[in-house]
């Protein structure tokens, strides 16, 4: 038998005694899947064939819900917290449908709004960070960060749950790209992938304030452009461009560009080239 040392295996014990009730992580994505199937019947593996089949699934996605949440800490009882979420999903579904079509109205290799509802990883993030957003609206705790981590494992976007975003938001690829807890996006914005909007500085006293940019409506932001602080505002209807650093707020209708130098040099003869060993 191994022989542990005594005060190691003490403190892991008192580690997990002081630990609260293990999160059902799996559960909760999972049944976040299966509610966008329920909104999005192109996502799902076999359509419900009626309207009561669909209350029938409804009520079976409330009760698990109600059910999970009861292991996490909620401002008021799971069962009426859960009603209301259930009650907004109209609205849910309407939101995401001007995403939806805002990416298809944006991408020329969009075949359809079957294929971006089904297919396209800037669709499922948001529609996850929408749904994560409303429970964090509403005080829930860790299960919103679980939701929005688990978008981002999958799709390579990570949105925190606290961020607000506005309707019809176009994530164009999206891969590296990061939005911050207390930014706020307004409707018709188009963001591309490596974007940051980020803050200009993570000291932990600065929790609780707004550190993350403004982008109002309209606004494009091309890839790995990084916009950062709670101060800086982007004007409706300006363009930022690829690889921009900002930190400061521009005024509406504004063009943003990192100006590059790139020099082509070319050689009659391959061998007079200089040749690097690193």
């Amino acid at each position: 038998m191994p022989v542990y040392d005594s005060d190691f295996l003490y403190a892991l014990a008192q580690a997990h005694q002081r630990t609260a009730a293990p999160l059902p992580a799996a559960a909760f994505c999972q049944l976040a899947d299966h509610l966008l199937e329920l909104l999005f019947p192109e996502r799902a593996a076999r359509p419900l064939r009626d309207t009561d089949a669909v209350a029938a699934t409804l009520r079976l996605l409330q009760d698990d819900l109600t059910n999970l949440l009861r292991a996490v800490p909620v401002p008021e009882p799971a069962a009426q917290l859960v009603a209301g979420l259930i009650n907004s999903l109209p609205t849910l579904r309407h939101m995401l449908l001007l995403d939806a079509q805002a990416i298809l109205a944006a991408d020329p290799a969009a075949q359809g709004l079957e294929e971006v509802v089904s297919t396209y990883p800037g669709f499922y993030a948001i529609a996850l960070h929408r749904f994560a957003h409303g429970l964090h609206q509403r005080g829930v705790g860790r299960v919103p960060r679980l939701l929005s981590e688990y978008a981002h494992q999958r799709t390579g976007i990570d949105i925190h749950p606290g961020a607000r975003i506005g309707p019809s938001f176009c994530i164009d690829h999206g891969t590296g790209l990061v939005i911050g807890e207390t930014c706020v996006i307004g409707a018709g914005v188009k963001i591309f992938q490596g974007v940051t909007l980020g803050a200009l500085s993570v000291a932990k006293h600065l929790q609780g304030i707004k550190r993350h940019p403004t982008i109002e409506d309209k606004v494009v932001i091309y890839a790995g452009a990084t916009i950062l602080g709670g101060n800086t505002t982007v004007g409706s209807h300006s363009i930022i461009g690829g690889n921009v650093w900002l930190t400061e707020s521009v005024p509406s209708h504004s063009r943003v560009y990192h100006q590059a130098q790139i020099h082509v040099t070319r050689s009659q003869d391959p061998s007079e080239d200089i040749l690097f060993s690193i």
